[in-house]
């Protein structure tokens, strides 16, 4: 499942707007933060991405007009991330295709008690990360 499931959510993104998994996550992220703009440290580990990966999405995603980065005004050694009203749009036209195809392929094929399990499950991965990586703020 691990190796199977997120080339096909990328395909879908790819196929219906022209993004991949990464471009949503980070688009999304943004799109759901306050003032839509966020620090680039903290965008890289909501997108779980590496600084120098988000760095060249971003890149790529400014250059689109989907995105913009300037100093954090409060403190230089900062850079923040703005989601444009184009990036807005994208990621907002994206959603339902991307929704629809989790519920096609993660959903849809289990049962209520299997989606309880799935879900208790992940939770437990996610907290045994976290406690072994020592990001317990990011795997709640």
């Amino acid at each position: 499942m691990l190796l199977l499931l997120p080339p096909v959510l990328d395909g879908q993104l790819q196929h219906d707007s022209g993004i991949t998994m990464f471009d949503y996550l980070v688009l999304s992220a943004l799109s759901m933060s306050e003032d839509q703009q966020l620090h680039m440290t903290e965008l890289a580990a909501l997108a779980n991405g590496s600084m120098s990966r988000l760095s060249n999405v971003v890149k790529r995603l400014e250059k689109q007009g989907l995105m913009a980065r300037e100093p954090d005004p409060a403190d230089g050694r900062f850079t923040f991330a703005q989601l444009t009203p184009a990036g807005l749009s994208l990621v907002k036209a994206a959603a339902p295709g991307h929704v629809a195809a989790v519920r096609r392929y993660v959903i849809g094929p289990l049962t209520k008690d299997e989606l309880r399990s799935l879900s208790t499950i992940g939770t437990r991965i996610r907290q045994g990360i976290g406690r072994q990586h020592g990001k317990s703020g990011l795997f709640r």
